[in-house]
């Protein structure tokens, strides 16, 4: 029997960007993989959007993040609507007792979010979220808490004003990085033309770089919470 495994993440397209070729990883090796996905995504990007054009991107992500879940391969997902870039409005313990409603139904032995030092707001505020709804009571089930980069948001923090991401676990991804840019192609509309971090070609480039690091064609790389070894 496979492990199973939550994905926690602001945005849709934030799992893919972060750990999408380990999803198809651990899918491949019969894991159950569970992705929730909080925030709606779309409307603070433009205030003079109306609400008809606001909703048709709203299905449009919500369409998107179903064709990257089956992509990937994982057993399950979860959208919210939490307000786009405004976490920090959303009482901390709401968003804890929902993420702690999903490590109850589905035990996971793996969690997977975002790092604590990224530039968005909503990244910050589910990796506090994520950190209190897996804290190491008695009957936790959560054995491996690690946390991801994500393009244009981790990289563009400046080291001085946050803790910077410095990965120390890596998976190798080598067999499924094409997962992971079929799932970003099902993202076409939030990707962006090179040179911009969050290309298709800067995303590869990336996978690359942290797979040269340890001696392999491609790996995601994550920043170890907690591991117990039992």
């Amino acid at each position: 029997m496979g492990k199973s495994i939550l994905v926690v993440v602001a945005h849709p397209d934030d799992e893919v960007l972060g750990c999408g070729a380990t999803i198809a990883k651990h899918a491949k090796a019969g894991d159950s993989v569970h992705v929730v996905i909080l925030v709606e995504g779309a409307t603070s990007r433009d205030d003079r959007r109306d609400r008809l054009l606001r909703d048709e991107e709203l299905s449009g992500l919500a369409r998107a993040a179903r064709s990257a879940k089956d992509i990937l391969g994982a057993a399950s997902l979860e959208l919210h609507d939490f307000p786009d870039n405004r976490m920090d409005s959303v009482d901390l313990l709401d968003i804890v007792k929902l993420i702690e409603k999903y490590v109850i139904a589905f035990e996971p032995e793996i969690v997977y979010t975002h790092h604590a030092g990224d530039v968005n707001i909503d990244h910050r505020r589910i990796h506090e979220a994520v950190i209190a709804a897996c804290r190491p009571l008695p009957s936790q089930t959560v054995q491996t808490l690690l946390f991801f980069e994500i393009a244009s948001s981790t990289e563009w923090r400046p080291a001085i004003s946050a803790t910077p991401f410095l990965p120390d676990w890596y998976v190798d991804v080598s067999e499924t990085l094409i997962d992971k840019m079929a799932a970003l192609d099902a993202y076409r509309t939030e990707m962006r033309p090179w040179p911009h971090p969050r290309s298709l070609e800067a995303v590869e480039h990336l996978a690359r770089w942290r797979g040269a690091s340890v001696g392999v064609q491609a790996a995601e790389a994550f920043a170890l919470g907690r591991h117990l070894v039992k």
